[in-house]
């Protein structure tokens, strides 16, 4: 059983980013993300701090937008409006959740499509499903990604995703089989769960429901990649697969936390530079 360092791999990466992030400045450009963070969430306090130091390691202009829990959708919608025409500004993202009187749905889509870095916007979606996607979801760019440098190959394998949300779940499943993998995206009403999951070659599990995936589940020699973030009863991160039994019979597998998580923010950098590309017609 081999380990899938999502640390290691993000490391690599980043050496890469920092690369094309210099070979922009050479050409007289800095790319530079905005992040929103609208009221006082610590979750979402954890994930901007950590965004904005990955802007750091990589080279990246960052700029923070704090904005009161009492801030209105207009108000929001007007820094991004404000944000959209700022040539200097190449990514936005509106770090969610935001607080429930705001409408969600109406921020993602005033995102500019070509500084959507989180890949949430219609436009985006619709380009990643139709196989024309520049700008991809980042969380399911890092599995890929992981996959990729881990040296599994993906073409003509039978892939098993289990969750569909928008974020993670459905644009996985796009990505496999764009891929060329044979998938299938189970969910909470698929019928005898562990007879789909057994088929699998690669098993992405990406539910938020501590050890789903156990040994029964999962075919011998089988690639398990686990999205989830949990934490278990002592307060401890645990991801979706339960890790010490299921990992004897893997081929590979990720750990949580140190797996995935670091290579959702390692897909945003590139993401960020993907845009600054875009937006300077650079290939």
């Amino acid at each position: 059983m081999e380990l899938i360092s999502g640390k290691e791999i993000q490391e690599l990466t980043f050496r890469e980013i920092r690369e094309e992030v210099q070979s922009l400045k050479d050409k007289g450009i800095e790319a530079c993300l905005a992040v929103i963070i609208v009221g006082n969430d610590p979750a979402s306090r954890v994930y901007v701090n950590n965004k904005k130091k990955a802007c750091e390691t990589v080279g990246i202009k960052s700029l923070e937008y704090a904005l009161p829990e009492e801030t209105t959708t207009e108000e929001l919608l007007d820094l991004i409006e404000k944000l959209n025409s700022d040539e200097a500004v190449n990514g936005i993202l509106c770090q969610l959740p935001v607080p429930k009187h705001i409408n969600k749905l109406a921020v993602i889509e005033s995102i500019s499509p070509e500084k959507d870095v989180d890949c949430f916007h219609p436009v985006n979606v619709g380009k990643l499903s139709l196989g024309r996607a520049q700008l991809v979801p980042c969380t399911p760019a890092g599995v890929i990604r992981m996959l990729d440098v881990a040296g599994v190959e993906i073409e003509g394998k039978r892939a098993v995703v289990i969750g569909r949300s928008d974020i993670v779940g459905k644009p996985m499943g796009i990505m496999l089989m764009e891929r060329n993998a044979t998938v299938t995206v189970c969910h909470s009403k698929t019928k005898d769960l562990s007879s789909i999951t057994k088929q699998a070659d690669i098993l992405v599990a990406t539910v938020g429901k501590q050890k789903l995936v156990t040994a029964d589940m999962v075919k011998e020699g089988a690639v398990v990649i686990d999205v989830g973030i949990n934490r278990n009863g002592e307060g401890k991160l645990c991801g979706d697969v339960d890790f010490e039994n299921v990992a004897p019979h893997c081929s590979k597998i990720t750990p949580v936390p140190g797996g995935v998580g670091p290579m959702t923010i390692t897909m945003l950098m590139k993401n960020t530079v993907t845009a600054t590309k875009i937006q300077n017609n650079i290939k």
